[in-house]
């Protein structure tokens, strides 16, 4: 048995701690599969407050790869390739681009700016959706892809350009998971080409992304039976909780500098 948990379990984390975020991520797909976006911020923001700065970015994207790929697969007829495809070639401009400065950053101001990030997205004002040209996607993909080196969770923004308003909803959903399962594949190629070692975390990775795809498929009957305005208001205090206490260790890490 402890074997089996020492392969299952990678050294940064206890086997509670593992079978929580197994279970977690269930919950947070199944967010996301009932009201198509926040399971990736909810996910990023736990990840945050149990794992090193330097390991949440590269773990959140392999666990947003098996959330949005599935749902990009199953809707694939609805994708809108107009836009995807010039969202593709900017992610390979961004990436990189933020590949180059995220290792220089030092742990504590990695830990703030996830902080602040996760605060922002709960409280921010919406930014009301916008419609560009397909060309302009380029520079979405770009810009987005710099930023989620650093922040992980950019569906958000990237949801304020891939709208129902502009799409309807069956090619919204599918259009957004399509460019976010790009955005989080880049990604997580440029973790492994500076040196991240993600193979300590496969067999749980595998586990978090299987339960992922269950909660997918029973989110919205998972979630119908909680009221949407209990659900925000519970959503927003355990999201600001966290971020509290990711700026109150980053702020003691300052101090202790």
């Amino acid at each position: 048995m402890s074997a089996l948990l020492a392969w299952l379990v990678p050294p940064e984390l206890a086997p509670l701690g593992a079978g929580f975020l197994v279970v977690f991520s269930f919950f947070t797909s199944a967010i996301t599969g009932a009201i198509g976006l926040g399971g990736g911020l909810f996910m990023l923001a736990v990840l945050a407050t149990m794992l090193p700065p330097a390991v949440v970015i590269p773990v959140h994207g392999v666990v947003q790869i098996g959330s949005n790929l599935g749902r990009a697969v199953l809707m694939r007829p609805h994708i809108d390739r107009e836009l995807f495809w010039p969202f593709a070639l900017g992610t390979l401009i961004g990436v990189p681009l933020g590949a180059m400065v995220v290792t220089e950053l030092p742990i504590d101001v990695l830990r703030l700016m996830l902080a602040c990030f996760v605060f922002w997205a709960v409280w921010a004002p919406k930014i009301k959706p916008t419609k560009l040209a397909p060309r302009w996607f380029v520079a979405v993909g770009a810009v987005t892809s710099f930023v989620t080196m650093f922040l992980g969770a950019t569906g958000p923004f990237v949801a304020v350009f891939v709208n129902p308003e502009r799409l309807g909803r069956l090619k919204t959903v599918a259009t957004h998971a399509a460019c976010m399962t790009a955005q989080h594949v880049f990604k997580v190629a440029a973790f492994t080409a500076i040196g991240f070692a993600f193979l300590p975390w496969l067999p749980l990775l595998a586990l978090m992304i299987g339960a992922g795809f269950l909660g997918t498929m029973f989110g919205r009957r998972f979630l119908d039976r909680l009221p949407e305005a209990t659900f925000q208001r519970i959503f927003k205090f355990v999201l600001t909780a966290l971020a509290l206490k990711l700026g109150y260790d980053a702020l003691m890490g300052f101090a202790g500098a």
